[in-house]
């Protein structure tokens, strides 16, 4: 690998190829989260709790996560496993408008697509925690983090926009064509990387013991196990309001969903700016410092919203804050926590932490959404927002005491002994 150390990545060309590759596969991806309801509830007329169990069904794969990021761990070569992961999730995606066409659609094929889908996006995820590592240097952790993470984040700008654009140009099942070609570009560019594989893990245990040990290295881990327990008290408080946002805006706020959506695209453009601003404010204050204020600002930022009254256009200003504030606290929180993370895991282990990670922090979020919206009918939807943004301050608590906290600086960092 080339270091580039006093360059910008973009001068790299591996780097700008792999970027390339999601950066289409993000917009792709945002047509899909739009049109896939909408295939529900306009073409299949799916009740509320169908739809509900539409998200969970996306959602579901993660459970299995430690499982497949074991599996995943166990070859050598993770490049292969990402294009093939590409491929079936262009196959499952390209089934649902050729049965459009032959006017076969079903809420059962919606449901299996959202599974075997979310399955391909854990067997990408777990083995891209390897594969980034082996992209780019240590010293360009944040770097590659913030640029990806900034391509996100626009991606949830203007992703939403041409989404509903192409449903209602092309209807849903057809625009859905679009995410698919997305992932035939992903795979072709990942398959242009010429990256050196990393270390497998040599081992002849089966497979349950070798996830049980890779759950005890993160539990036992002291960066691993804090940021797990941190993430993952954050996103269930955040599912909570995130199940109830748009009713909330919608009946309790009386937005109309231009306004809503309007407010959501300006409001992610706080993400965009969090994921530039994340390297420069980890050099200035810390990292560990940014994440545990990112662990603060991001959950609270809901309260904005909750407590949102008066005319319409400031409602619409309150929750286009909350919006703003919370994507761009979350990018402080993710892009120097991920890049702490790569520099700590041992390289044999990485798709087993992505796993575990996976498993717990991705697999609480259905458990959230359902407690949300039972607290929403028990004691309301603004007062449920409000409790989510309270609880969520408790993640913070997991950072007290830990390392993460006191960590300013990525260099010298190492994987625990094992």
């Amino acid at each position: 690998m080339s270091t580039l150390s006093a360059t910008s990545l973009w001068r790299d060309r591996r780097f700008r190829t792999f970027w390339s590759a999601q950066t289409i596969s993000a917009f792709g991806d945002r047509v899909t989260e739009l049109a896939l309801p909408l295939i529900a509830v306009t073409l299949l007329d799916a009740s509320p709790s169908q739809v509900g169990f539409l998200t969970a069904a996306v959602w579901l794969p993660n459970i299995a996560s430690l499982f497949i990021g074991t599996w995943v761990d166990h070859r050598r070569d993770k490049r292969p496993l990402m294009i093939a992961a590409d491929l079936a999730r262009t196959v499952l995606l390209l089934s649902l408008p050729v049965a459009y066409w032959l006017d076969l659609l079903a809420l059962g094929h919606l449901y299996a697509i959202a599974i075997l889908a979310g399955t391909a996006q854990v067997v990408f995820g777990t083995a891209y925690a390897s594969f980034f590592v082996r992209l780019v240097d240590r010293d360009q952790f944040m770097e590659a983090n913030s640029k990806l993470s900034a391509t996100h984040s626009i991606s949830f700008m203007a992703g939403p926009a041409v989404g509903g654009a192409l449903v209602q140009a092309l209807t849903a099942p057809v625009a859905i064509i679009v995410d698919a070609l997305s992932f035939v570009f992903s795979a072709i560019q990942i398959s242009r990387l010429k990256i050196t594989p990393g270390v497998s893990e040599e081992s002849t245990e089966p497979l349950l013991q070798r996830a049980r040990a890779g759950m005890r290295y993160v539990l036992k881990h002291p960066y691993l196990s804090r940021s797990l327990a941190c993430a993952t008290t954050v996103n269930f408080f955040n599912l909570m309001s995130t199940a109830l946002l748009v009713l909330f805006a919608s009946r309790i706020l009386g937005l109309s969903a231009g306004t809503i959506g309007l407010a959501f695209g300006i409001g992610a453009s706080g993400g965009l700016l969090g994921a530039v601003s994340a390297s420069p404010l980890s050099r200035r204050f810390g990292a560990g410092p940014v994440i545990a204020a990112g662990a603060i600002i991001f959950p609270a930022s809901i309260a904005i919203a909750a407590f949102a009254d008066g005319p319409t256009w400031l409602k619409a200003a309150a929750l286009g804050a909350a919006e703003f504030v919370g994507a761009f606290a979350v990018m402080c929180f993710d892009v120097p926590l991920n890049s702490l993370q790569a520099a700590v895991i041992h390289d044999h282990m990485r798709s087993r932490v992505a796993g575990a990670f996976s498993s717990i922090n991705y697999g609480i979020r259905p458990l959230g959404a359902v407690v949300g919206g039972f607290l929403g009918t028990w004691i309301g939807v603004r007062e449920t927002l409000l409790v989510s943004a309270a609880g969520g301050l408790l993640a913070v608590l997991w950072l007290i005491g830990s390392p993460i906290i006191r960590t300013r600086e990525l260099t010298g960092l190492e994987p625990p002994e094992l």
